[in-house]
């Protein structure tokens, strides 16, 4: 497999505060990978470079061969890569099925590719094909979340881009969430998960970047640092 997504020498400011320092990864096509952390450590900031939401102060974001550091958020998502921001940030006012419809505004392939692809994500997350008519605002947490990853699949990803996706859920649902996007990745999406519950991320992911006050103090297969004794006594309470 090819790497999707590199990300070299990136450093990101906040006015004055010094936010990402020199950080590097990079992402293979059909991995998950996931950055962990305390809050604070850059990893909300470093999703946003990657997105087109901030720009960087230097370094570089090559995504499939294009250079993306200093291009336009929307441009960005017509290559592929598509985020589920932190706190989920659904349309309140809109139905469910008006938010997933949000989520193909991009797409140039027609009105039948994209029906097609509505009826895939309701296949994958039937809760939200019960409440279609729903406004979103009315629905839990979880089913918000759900309704956050179908807007992004109907974007038709190469690689889904996922920030705090268990933040404020219950352990049911984080499983729940998680399985989701264990299966989104067997259908081909290749993943980049941020999160605090670096439990639950390092059992999904195949690699994993822990990232402390704005650099990357380890990296390694996923299941190599959930063993790690400095990473157990950090992120995993134990």
């Amino acid at each position: 497999m090819g790497e999707m997504l590199r990300v070299s020498d990136l450093n990101v400011f906040y006015g004055s505060i010094h936010a990402i320092k020199d950080i590097s990864f990079h992402v293979d096509e059909g991995e998950i990978v996931t950055l962990i952390g305390a809050n604070g450590a850059g990893k909300t900031t470093t999703m946003h470079a990657i997105s087109g939401l901030l720009k960087p102060k230097s370094g570089t974001i090559d995504f499939l061969g294009s250079r993306i550091s200093q291009m336009e958020a929307h441009k960005i998502i017509r290559l592929g890569l598509a985020q589920v921001p932190e706190g989920r940030r659904v349309f309140s006012h809109l139905t469910v099925q008006e938010n997933l419809s949000m989520g193909a505004f991009t797409r140039k392939d027609g009105a039948s590719a994209i029906a097609q692809d509505l009826e895939m994500v309701f296949d994958r997350l039937p809760r939200l094909k019960e409440r279609r008519k729903q406004q979103a605002g009315t629905l839990s947490g979880g089913e918000q979340q759900m309704l956050a990853i179908g807007r992004a699949l109907m974007c038709k990803p190469k690689m889904l881009l996922l920030d705090e996706p268990s933040m404020g859920l219950s352990p049911l649902l984080v499983k729940e969430i998680f399985k989701i996007i264990e299966d989104v990745n067997k259908d081909g999406v290749t993943v980049l998960l941020v999160e605090q519950n670096a439990k639950m991320a390092l059992e999904i992911a195949d690699r994993a970047y822990v990232l402390e006050t704005g650099t990357v103090k380890m990296e390694g297969p996923a299941d190599e640092l959930a063993n790690n004794i400095e990473v157990r006594k950090a992120y995993l309470g134990c």
